[in-house]
């Protein structure tokens, strides 16, 4: 009989490995393009000592001590926030690092800014769950002139998705430009809040996640994250969690998509 102590969900094992997020790892798995010991997988598989896996037909081990790998991404606008390497304009294949790294949740294609890869599995979903909190900002151009009222309603919360958002913070910073500050990752947030209002937008950057912000990152450029940035990374991440009790507390559903 097989130890259950030695056994790793399949979905963790893939993240742990470096392949992938595992949120992605998940949606591989249920396309069926993961295989244990030449068995399609299901979420519910579990990989013990010995065990082959396999996604796409490639061999997936376990790295042993390697050193994590925390770089910031000056997103440009086209890019798209995937490791699928069938998508022509996936992340990956752009930014062609030496190593083996997925993005932390996604900015929409549409838009560019600052967006976090990691080799860590682990460190994913502490940031992504909308329950921790975690703040990302962002500069906005819509199609017509910003009113108060739009100001007013888009920091008080707008009804999207058959939910109304978290109040945030807004700024007017021009005629058609605002800065937003949100805690939130629903799916296309942003945009569907202005839609909400009557407005489209024209350009969306996002100029901070955390405390690491875009400065002096040249669009389609990266760089490892500091040690400074890493110790605040941590310092913030301490008392958040990466399973559904955050999800519980913002009363979002587990499979919400982190996207703007």
């Amino acid at each position: 009989m097989r130890d259950e102590r030695e056994a790793i969900s399949i979905n963790k094992y893939i993240s742990n490995s470096g392949f992938c997020s595992r949120r992605e790892a998940d949606q591989y798995i249920e396309e069926a393009r993961v295989e244990i010991n030449d068995n399609i997988a299901l979420a519910t598989d579990k990989v013990y000592l010995g065990d082959a896996v396999y996604v796409d037909g490639e061999r997936i081990k376990l790295k042993q001590n390697a050193q994590q790998i925390y770089i910031a991404f000056h997103k440009p606008v086209g890019i798209t926030s995937t490791t699928d390497l069938t998508d022509r304009s996936n992340i990956i294949s752009f930014i062609n690092h030496p190593k083996r790294i997925f993005p932390i949740g996604r900015l929409d294609k549409d838009s560019s800014g600052l967006i976090l890869l990691t080799s860590d599995g682990d460190i994913v979903n502490k940031i992504l769950r909308a329950g921790n909190e975690h703040e990302k900002e962002y500069i906005v151009t819509v199609d017509k002139p910003i009113t108060p009222d739009f100001v007013k309603k888009m920091s008080s919360g707008v009804y999207i998705l058959g939910e109304r958002t978290k109040p945030c913070t807004v700024k007017q910073e021009g005629p058609k430009r605002f800065r937003i500050i949100l805690t939130q990752g629903l799916n296309r947030q942003i945009r569907r809040m202005c839609e909400a209002l009557g407005y489209k937008v024209v350009t969306l950057l996002r100029t901070r996640i955390m405390g690491i912000t875009l400065a002096n990152i040249p669009v389609g450029k990266w760089r490892n994250l500091s040690f400074t940035e890493m110790e605040d990374l941590r310092k913030q991440l301490k008392h958040s969690v990466k399973t559904e009790e955050a999800s519980k507390r913002s009363g979002q559903p587990k499979n919400t998509k982190y996207k703007r």
